[in-house]
């Protein structure tokens, strides 16, 4: 059976309106285009009640700061929780206002306000700089709780693709750095083993979804070593991990069709093996972004509701 006989019939026709070289990555700055391309002739999302505002924070020592866009519902309690949210894009895509409906989105109806970090992307900078952007502009989060109104013990980390394996990566530092609680962690469909070596990564080569070459590409870009190198940190592919023991509880979606199904599955039976409380769902018939590229269909309302009755109830008990 071929790939597309395999799609959940409501993913299918995403797929038709796809350019095939959409997502090079032997030209990265031409796919940047090509999908600025793309999202900026969709229409400018509106969530009504929600405000947001752009701020730069200090960045990591000595390198430029950060900047996040911070979402909160206009009519609001004077305490409320945050998502700390990480765009995805393989490492080397994507930017905040790709992920601005979401976040207004998740603002809205999480009730809750959302902080989303513009990390400096690969291959122009490497591993550690956007990991070490996003933990500067989590610290700076949970040091200004009190300005921004956020119950400092109810910050949850969250993102998806390269996203989540960057919430997996940062969740790590965090413990193991000690200078920032966070209550809960949101790798959706996450990034997180560069090596490339399970049956789910070789067997997804279809060019119009997240594929096996884009991805050996962009862990290079990332990394900056070829995948599978014994250099490579944990902090950068959370598999690599050897302890999990002591990190927030997690709730993992992915699809079927991922890449990186098999990655998912193994990470999250080793955090339960940890004593780390874990969810993992499983979509039939998903691909990798299919939530974003169908977001109407069942299965993705199914995905959808599902993170986001995890996160609320991490956030507001």
């Amino acid at each position: 059976m071929n790939f597309m006989d395999r799609v959940d019939p409501g993913l299918r026709g995403a797929l038709e309106f796809l350019p095939p070289d959409l997502l090079d990555l032997n030209d990265v700055p031409g796919t940047r285009v090509k999908l600025a391309n793309l999202f900026g002739a969709l229409p400018a999302p509106v969530v009504e009640g929600v405000k947001s505002e752009d701020r730069h924070v200090p960045g990591p020592a000595g390198d430029p700061d950060v900047r996040v866009r911070i979402y909160q519902p206009i009519d609001r309690p004077a305490l409320l929780p945050a998502l700390f949210w990480i765009h995805g894009g393989g490492y080397v895509l994507g930017d905040i206002e790709g992920d601005d409906a979401h976040s207004l989105h998740i603002a809205k109806e999480i009730n809750c306000v959302v902080v989303s970090v513009e990390y400096r992307l690969a291959p122009e900078h490497p591993f550690p700089a956007p990991m070490e952007d996003c933990y500067a502009a989590l610290k700076w989060l949970a040091q200004n709780a009190a300005e921004l109104g956020v119950d400092p013990n109810r910050i949850a980390i969250g993102g998806a693709s390269a996203g989540g394996g960057m919430t997996a990566g940062l969740a790590l530092l965090v413990r193991d750095r000690g200078e920032i609680k966070i209550c809960f962690q949101l790798p959706i469909y996450p990034m997180i083993d560069d090596r490339n070596v399970t049956p789910s990564s070789r067997e997804i080569t279809e060019p119009k979804v997240w594929n096996r070459q884009a991805n050996l590409l962009a862990w290079k870009a990332y990394t900056g070593y070829e995948p599978g190198d014994d250099r490579i940190s944990p902090y950068a592919a959370a598999t690599r991990a050897k302890d999990l023991a002591g990190l927030p509880p997690a709730y993992i979606p992915t699809g079927e069709l991922d890449l990186f199904l098999d990655e998912n599955i193994e990470y999250a039976q080793r955090l339960i093996q940890a004593g780390v409380p874990t969810e993992l769902h499983i979509y039939r018939g998903a691909y990798h972004g299919f939530y974003v590229f169908a977001p109407d269909a069942d299965v993705s309302q199914r995905c959808i509701a599902g993170y986001e009755a995890a996160l609320k109830r991490a956030l507001h008990g």
